[in-house]
């Protein structure tokens, strides 16, 4: 692992020039800016990179070395999937830490899909089946809180068969009676998958909806 951390920043400073050279000249940091934008670099490796502090003098020899022009102790092209795989097991690692908080809500339930389903309102009327045409109102946000997609912002409610949308709904919305309202937190497995829905929708993107259910047209 050593002298895979000792080459993530030499990767990164070498792989904008491999393809077609030297890239284009930015705006530089103004410098009492610099010290600070370095810092949230290194901060964020840490994060994207799931670093521990035992990683960090690694990481800073493959900086001095790519720095200083010096030849490189490992062959970037053979540890660059690794570094890629470093990554991803970071970002896998926070995804589900996020999904067991989100399960760990007051009133939340994971079910074996991997549906988180929590209820806000309960409904008075009936529940839907997977073939039903439902009528629904809906907030849709990323963990982050930012909104992706949202009927309640609208003004406007949907109507579509239950059976036409991603898993996570066909699945959460038929636990919801008319009337009720229910937080749904969707993987992306039972969402829009590893590829997810660009450009609205992320890679391995975790949902996050409130969903009304208005009413049941069977």
């Amino acid at each position: 692992m050593n002298t895979l951390l000792a080459v993530l920043l030499a990767v990164s400073a070498v792989s904008g020039f491999a393809a077609e050279g030297a890239p284009a000249a930015l705006p530089a940091a103004a410098p009492d800016d610099r010290a600070k934008v370095l810092y949230a670099l290194g901060a964020m490796l840490v994060g994207d990179y799931g670093l521990r502090f035992d990683d960090v003098q690694a990481v800073a020899d493959g900086m001095s070395d790519a720095a200083a022009g010096k030849p490189l102790r490992a062959d970037l092209k053979e540890l660059r999937p690794k570094v890629a795989q470093l990554k991803n097991e970071a970002v896998e690692s926070r995804r589900l830490a996020l999904l067991d908080a989100y399960a760990a809500e007051p009133g939340a339930k994971r079910l074996p899909s991997g549906l988180i389903f929590k209820e806000l309102k309960a409904g008075t009327g009936p529940k839907p089946a997977a073939t039903s045409m439902v009528k629904v109102h809906y907030h849709g946000t990323f963990p982050d809180g930012n909104v992706f997609d949202s009927s309640v912002q609208r003004g406007e409610p949907m109507e579509f068969p239950l059976n036409g949308v991603i898993p996570c709904w066909t699945e959460g919305v038929q636990l919801i009676g008319v009337g009720g309202k229910a937080k749904l937190v969707c993987p992306y497995g039972i969402a829009y998958g590893e590829r997810g829905r660009p450009p609205v929708i992320p890679e391995r993107a975790t949902l996050v909806f409130e969903v009304e259910l208005l009413d049941v047209k069977k």
